[in-house]
């Protein structure tokens, strides 16, 4: 295990001179070349190899194995123009080296001290990285991720940049609609973070009739995460909805912050064997509209008009 630390060792420095790097990259070399390489433990049992030979999340303390149990994602925060600090882990569970590729996403100003590492096996390395906020951010949270692949396979370690500052938390809910007939029908609506915070929305459904409440759903945490300026469009499942009725529907959505918004669309249920005689009738209703005006017209064409009275002239005439 010694041997196979100092050429891991090797391996960084001799990368590391190649690499041309900004000042905080710079800083986090040192940090590389001391790497923290864990010998063989619990979590790379045979048992573990079954699956996938390598992983990638956010770096744990305490040198155990890292997870979504330890860190779900890579917190930072800063003022504009702040350097910020963390450490992403790879694990190699496998019997070989492996060699990983590490990059910022989405353009994300993240200076990695290496951008390509070799692990050696049954082993995890902590790699550190920083993250540059831009000067003229705005404040609020954005996030972002750490892209690590190898062998055809890549992860994201989602991050999250908190600027430091004042924040909003805004929601709006859009264009409400409901559609379908019968026994199953669909709300469906837009969400739109219009604040500047990272929002996860919870959402409550109520539905009224003409003969009282037809649908109630407590509020619940919706399966999505929305970015300042995001907008979504979901659908909210409605199965068994009113044969005849009336209905307003209500939807109520709340975020972390405050935010709060409500929205509301109008649904009429028909049942069909209602509207097929109901089209009849005003099927014929037309038709027989049409030939009333038709014999009418037909019978001005026929009737004679007002005959001219005759005029008498001369005497004893009267007028």
């Amino acid at each position: 295990m010694p041997s196979r630390i100092r050429a891991v060792s090797r391996a960084v420095r001799r990368a590391a001179g190649h690499a041309v790097m900004r000042p905080a990259a710079r800083l986090c070399a040192p940090a590389l070349l001391a790497a923290f390489l864990v010998p063989p433990g619990p979590w790379a049992s045979p048992a573990a190899a079954a699956g996938p030979d390598w992983s990638a999340a956010p770096a744990a303390g305490g040198g155990s194995a890292p997870g979504a149990g330890d860190r779900p994602y890579i917190y930072l925060e800063g003022g504009p123009g702040a350097v910020l600090e963390d450490r992403l882990s790879v694990t190699n569970k496998g019997e070989r080296p492996r060699t990983v590729r590490l990059r910022g996403a989405d353009g994300a100003r993240i200076a990695l001290a290496e951008q390509r590492v070799t692990v050696p096996p049954r082993t995890r390395a902590d790699i550190p990285f920083t993250l540059t906020v831009p000067s003229d951010a705005v404040p609020g949270e954005r996030p972002g991720a750490v892209m690590v692949s190898s062998g055809g396979r890549e992860i994201a370690v989602r991050l999250r940049l908190r600027i430091s500052g004042a924040t909003l938390s805004a929601l709006a809910v859009e264009d409400v609609t409901i559609q379908g007939r019968g026994d199953r029908a669909a709300i469906r609506y837009a969400l739109v973070n219009r604040g500047n915070t990272v929002l996860t929305p919870r959402l409550a459904v109520r539905a009224d009739g003409l003969f009282g409440q037809v649908l109630r759903r407590d509020p619940r945490t919706l399966p999505v995460e929305l970015p300042p300026g995001k907008r979504v469009r979901l659908t909210e499942s409605w199965p068994h909805p009113p044969v005849l009725d009336s209905v307003d529907v209500r939807l109520t959505v709340t975020a972390g912050g405050g935010a709060h918004a409500t929205a509301t669309a109008g649904y009429t249920a028909v049942p069909w064997w209602l509207l097929a005689p109901a089209a009849a009738a005003l099927v014929g209703a037309g038709a027989g509209g049409g030939v009333w005006l038709r014999r009418r017209r037909r019978r001005r064409r026929h009737t004679p008009g007002p005959q001219p009275q005759p005029q008498s002239t001369g005497a004893g005439a009267t007028t």
